[in-house]
């Protein structure tokens, strides 16, 4: 079971883990907080449940996503597919890696799923130099160009999926989820079948076993927004690192890290993230009306008795 982790989550590959978090990993999968084989295949059988009933209930039965070559995206594309969604993949190449851009549409052919093309490079171009700097250079200013490219891609993605009746897939997993790493009103979705799973064990162990190809849930992350290196460098750690922390800082066994230089650096990352990005998992902040405070909760009360029971 640990080597199997180390190696979907590619930290074989990167460094080895240091003592604390090599005896982390090992009593979290002892106490099965890092879940075994059969109860992966159950938490794959009960999205792919959870997505059939939301199809029933809604009536949709429609949905598109934006396949960026990553594992996220192939995973996502895989489960709507087997709950019988009629499945249409978008490649939003931006400046892209073709390497990445030939993933997604890897994925898709090995998914037997349709597929779109539509390259918005000029556009993402066009509204950085005006809005941003003609050479984004500096961190922040390569964020906000980069958002401006998530924001584009899901502008592209809600205008198809108004076009065919249906709805869009949100791709973001928990890690991504904790870390606040994602672009407001940009690659969020309708529907999120994979944001409650682990990003280092859990979805490319389930991609695995959705028959996703072995080039995709191996590759290295990367949010194909041009900001950094790949996920890991914006993080300063690697995923499983990353997951390892959040478990332990959620499960309250964390232990002593003090006497731990990388154990150290590696919370203090996680920590600082979850703080600085709360605004991001509470949008919009709502300020409630003096006079009739109440409505929120009468309208929250409605939407409960007409949601498909799946969300409640």
């Amino acid at each position: 079971m640990k080597q199997e982790v180390l190696m979907v989550s590619r930290q074989d590959t990167i460094a080895e883990l240091t003592p604390w978090f090599d005896q982390q990993l090992e009593n979290l999968i002892e106490n099965r907080t890092i879940l075994s084989f059969p109860d992966l295949e159950k938490v794959r059988e009960g999205i792919v449940l959870d997505l059939a009933s939301y199809r029933v209930q809604t009536g949709i039965n429609k949905v598109v996503l934006g396949m960026s070559g990553g594992v996220d995206s192939a995973l996502t594309a895989a489960l709507f597919k087997e709950a019988d969604w009629e499945v249409t993949g978008f490649l939003l190449p931006i400046n892209q890696n073709p390497v990445e851009t030939a993933r997604g549409q890897e994925a898709c052919e090995q998914l037997d799923i349709p597929f779109i093309t539509v390259d918005l490079s000029h556009e993402a171009n066009s509204l950085a130099n005006r809005l941003v700097s003609i050479n984004p250079t500096t961190k922040a200013e390569l964020i906000r160009a980069g958002n401006i490219r998530a924001r584009l891609r899901m502008i592209t993605l809600y205008n198809a999926a108004a076009s065919q009746g249906g709805l869009v897939a949100s791709t973001d997993n928990f890690s991504e989820l904790s870390a606040g790493f994602w672009t407001l009103h940009g690659d969020v979705g309708d529907l999120s079948p994979i944001q409650s799973l682990w990003k280092s064990w859990e979805v490319p162990m389930l991609a695995r076993m959705c028959n996703v190809p072995k080039s995709i849930y191996t590759a290295k992350p990367t949010d194909g927004l041009g900001v950094d290196n790949g996920d890991e460098a914006q993080f300063g750690c690697s995923y499983l690192e990353w997951d390892l922390m959040l478990m332990s800082i959620l499960n309250k066994s964390l232990g002593d890290i003090s006497s731990e230089k990388r154990a150290t650096e590696v919370y203090n990352s996680v920590v600082t993230r979850l703080s600085s990005t709360t605004y991001k998992r509470f949008n919009p902040a709502y300020l409630k009306n003096k006079v009739d405070p109440g409505r929120f909760d009468q309208l929250a009360g409605l939407d409960a008795e007409w949601v498909p029971n799946i969300l409640k």
